[in-house]
């Protein structure tokens, strides 16, 4: 069994040592290691990998962006996130994105390996996350909606795109806010922009 993995990051160096910590598992061959988004669908067409290995926060897109896009036409495909931070929101919308697990640099080799051979083999894996967190997790509805106000939508013209009630659309942006622990639309979109929940267009 060979497990075929490309990396997607910004950093270089990163890049260079994950591929040579990785290419030393007898299991895993990496087949590409990109520092440009742009070059993603190209490099998945000429070395059908199995899984993307894929940061979560990139100079110039999302991962989760990405995750969600590639899905959408490779359903097959599987996604690991890689985080420098394990925030709830992070893990929350890696979950919500689609990607097969979440994992935080600080891990040794041993786990990212281990988390790679689960994701092969079907498992989905993501951190535990505390009771007294769940509540700070923007559902999907939510994120959906967050997505929309960054896109300055109407409160209204969110409503009849997602064919809910404007007091529904209302409930969940106080809901959004509260979570998010800002005082105002504007405030939810740059805090997301900041934790990387949201990238800019």
């Amino acid at each position: 069994m060979i497990i075929n993995v490309l990396l997607v990051d910004d950093r270089q160096l990163l890049l260079e040592c994950l591929s040579y910590r990785l290419n030393n598992e007898p299991t895993i061959r990496v087949v590409g290691a990109i520092s440009n988004p742009e070059f993603l669908l190209h490099e998945i067409n000429t070395n059908s990998p199995d899984i993307v290995l894929m940061n979560i926060r990139m100079k110039f897109s999302s991962g989760l962006d990405l995750t969600i896009e590639l899905l959408k036409n490779m359903p097959h495909l599987r996604v690991v996130i890689l985080s420098k931070y394990d925030y709830v929101e992070y893990v929350q919308a890696t979950y919500n994105a689609g990607a097969s697990a979440f994992i935080t640099e600080e891990k040794s080799t041993q786990e990212l390996v281990f988390t790679i051979k689960q994701v092969y083999l079907g498992y989905k894996l993501f951190p535990k996350i505390e009771e007294n967190k769940i509540d700070k997790m923007l559902t999907p509805k939510e994120y959906e909606i967050l997505t929309r106000i960054a896109e300055d939508k109407t409160n209204s013209e969110i409503s009849e795109e997602m064919m809910i009630s404007i007091r529904t659309v209302e409930y969940h942006i106080s809901s959004i806010i509260r979570k998010l622990n800002v005082e105002s639309r504007v405030g939810a979109v740059v805090t997301a922009i900041k934790r990387g929940l949201l990238s800019i267009k």
